[in-house]
């Protein structure tokens, strides 16, 4: 049991959401804002390209106290106006209650908007557990003044009631919904997440997607859905006898755990050239390590790491347990 909290998606705090969640907007944002806020996507010129400004984000986020949060998007796009206009969408998904985050919402607004001096439309997909958590406003003011934001915000769970029509639904980002939903609902009972997983990676080949959206679609679900050996097993032998005579580009088995063993041997090599026998030492702790992740954080530290110490503290720090959400 122990080793499996260190599994290849998993943290000390439970599932990890911001990395799929990051995934799956930047591969479905249109897709992503046709399933939360239609109106807006009904208004932006989908003919011209949009443009995600992930590094000009993250130098607005280095600068704030707040430091690194959950998942965030900042997306250029154009309007439908017949004039030359675009604006930029800002996108939160706070997969925990969090008192800071109405602050941080307006925070980030303004430093974007100081940033492009240009409209700044921030959103909120709130992915939590808490039914009553909905915040959508911030705002301050004395003697006179006053300035405040507020944000449209979606709840996830406000979709739980209506799994067959999100599993019906045509839109991927309805999958990614649902598959969210289950994730949080089979926390205590893996063997009713194996069956969910099995059915959500099943309904994938009925929705007639692309072959590079059935892809991601399935490695969203397999790295939200995580499950114990055994039970990943049956799900793989499930998969598999089901793929017989379905010609569908999922990645299998194979090709996944080659992903690990190559981040793996890049990390031995690496700490042989750096630290020499010694370094080879950490060896047996990364290779309990199973999550992507961790493994390229700690492959890339390798180069400033002073330390074998420094260098654990890189794979402690996606384990640490957070108080706020437990699984």
């Amino acid at each position: 049991m122990a080793k499996r909290k260190q599994s290849r998606r998993r943290t000390g705090h439970g599932t990890d959401y911001d990395g799929p969640w990051k995934e799956a907007i930047d591969r479905f944002f249109e897709a992503c804002l046709a399933f939360f806020f239609p109106q807006a996507h009904a208004d932006i010129d989908w003919t011209r390209p949009y443009e995600a400004l992930e590094s000009e984000l993250q130098r607005i986020v280095r600068k704030s106290k707040h430091g690194r949060r959950r998942v965030d998007k900042l997306v250029k796009v154009w309007l439908k106006t017949g004039e030359e206009r675009w604006l930029l969408i800002h996108v939160e998904v706070q997969a925990r209650k969090q008192g800071e985050f109405p602050k941080r919402m307006y925070v980030y607004n303004y430093r974007i908007f100081d940033r492009f001096d240009r409209e700044v439309i921030s959103m909120a997909v709130l992915a939590d557990d808490d039914p009553g958590w909905r915040p959508s406003h911030y705002g301050y003011g004395r003697w006179g003044f006053q300035t405040s934001v507020d944000f449209p915000v979606v709840k996830l769970l406000d979709y739980a009631p209506n799994c067959e029509a999100l599993e019906a639904n045509p839109n991927p980002f309805a999958t990614v919904v649902l598959a969210h939903l289950k994730t949080m609902e089979t926390r205590k009972a893996p063997a009713d997440r194996r069956a969910w997983k099995v059915r959500l990676v099943k309904g994938l080949y009925e929705r007639g997607l692309r072959a590079e959206d059935v892809r991601q679609l399935f490695r969203f679900i397999d790295w939200l859905m995580d499950l114990p050996d055994p039970l990943e097993a049956q799900f793989w032998q499930e998969i598999t006898q089901y793929q017989e005579g379905k010609r569908m580009p999922f990645i299998d088995i194979a090709e996944r755990t080659g992903m690990e063993k190559g981040l793996v041997e890049g990390i031995e090599v690496g700490l042989k050239l750096k630290f020499g026998e010694a370094g080879l030492e950490l060896m047996s702790e990364i290779r309990e390590i199973r999550d992507h992740e961790i493994l390229s954080a700690v492959l890339q530290a390798i180069v400033s790491a002073s330390s074998a110490d420094e260098l654990r503290r890189v794979w402690a720090r996606g384990r640490r347990p957070k108080k706020t959400q437990k699984e």
